[in-house]
């Protein structure tokens, strides 16, 4: 197959397969509340978790995280240009910012955005995850969590993999996760939050 070809088929596939919105599927399949009309009615993991449980949160951020991570692992494997790695990685996680499915509008990423840089460079990513998980630990707040790692993202790729492709593909994807929290600094700044652990009606 002509690569540019294969390219754009991945990165329409990698876009739908990143739109679909798995904290809505999986709260159907279980008969929970929609999280659009719970909790804080965002689609993610957060707001999952806190309306519907630990199980079906987990099965979230599975999700999420799982269709991010097929896309840049596939994207490693078929292609051999950073360039279109990166491209095709970014799609799934522009998917789930602008889903089709739900009015081109979704989710924060963060899930998704972390599969998707396991796929394209598992020592990058889980370095973001851990980053993640110790800054959820220390201040329960999953916003803060993720903004940490993000934040962090493009320094940790200049010191490890400093190309432009990729440090460019960090600044993009860190710069929309901080953008899709604006209302969370703000509850953040005010001390407003929302911790893990509390569960909303």
């Amino acid at each position: 197959m002509d690569m540019n070809w294969l390219l754009g088929a991945l990165i329409v596939v990698g876009y739908l397969l990143g739109a679909v919105p798995f904290g809505i599927v999986v709260s159907k399949a279980m008969g929970l509340p929609d999280p659009r009309t719970v909790g804080s009615k965002n689609v993610g993991f957060t707001n999952v978790l806190r309306v519907s449980g630990k199980k079906a949160g987990i099965l979230t951020l599975a999700g999420d995280m799982g269709k991010g991570w097929i896309m840049g692992f596939s994207a490693t494997q078929l292609l051999h240009d950073e360039w279109a790695v990166l491209l095709v990685a970014l799609a799934p996680f522009l998917g789930h910012l602008f889903s089709p499915f739900l009015g081109f509008s979704g989710g924060k990423g963060v899930a998704t955005a972390l599969g998707s840089v396991l796929g394209v460079a598992p020592v990058i990513g889980l370095t973001l995850l851990l980053a993640w998980l110790g800054a959820v630990a220390l201040w329960r707040y999953s916003s803060g969590g993720a903004l940490t790692a993000f934040g962090l993202f493009p320094l940790i790729a200049a010191l490890v993999r400093p190309t432009v492709a990729f440090v460019l593909f960090s600044v993009i994807v860190s710069g929309l996760i901080v953008l899709k929290h604006r209302g969370n600094i703000e509850r953040l700044w005010s001390g407003t939050e929302s911790k893990i652990g509390t569960r909303k009606a």
